[in-house]
């Protein structure tokens, strides 16, 4: 594991430490947080942040300034509800909480 990536684990590790029941996935080439046995969100490469979001929030989460449609390989996107958010727009904590939220809001929403 990469040192920005390791960084990011750790941080979702404390930011998330009160989310139950929670654990760790190795998963996309990256550590993956399932909440409540559900991807919330996933440290991958270099410190970028997988989230998994609303698909009824996709579009405007997607057009954030600090986002991009996740994919998988070379131009295969995830699809909807996948969102990558590089390590270098994570350095601000607020975002960083943005993106959690945003993560968790879903998370608690799905039911199955």
């Amino acid at each position: 594991m990469d040192p920005d990536q390791e960084a990011l684990v750790e941080e979702l590790r404390a930011r998330l430490a009160g989310e139950s029941p929670l654990r760790e996935v190795a998963m996309f080439g990256g550590r993956s947080f399932m909440v409540r046995e559900k991807l919330a969100v996933c440290a991958l490469k270099h410190g970028d942040l997988l989230v998994r979001v609303s698909p009824d929030r996709d579009a405007d989460l997607a057009a954030q300034p600090d986002a991009s449609r996740a994919e998988m390989g070379a131009g295969r996107s995830m699809g909807t509800g996948w969102i990558r958010v590089p390590a270098s727009a994570l350095a601000d904590e607020q975002r960083l909480d943005f993106w959690l939220d945003a993560a968790l809001e879903h998370n608690r929403a799905v039911t199955t």
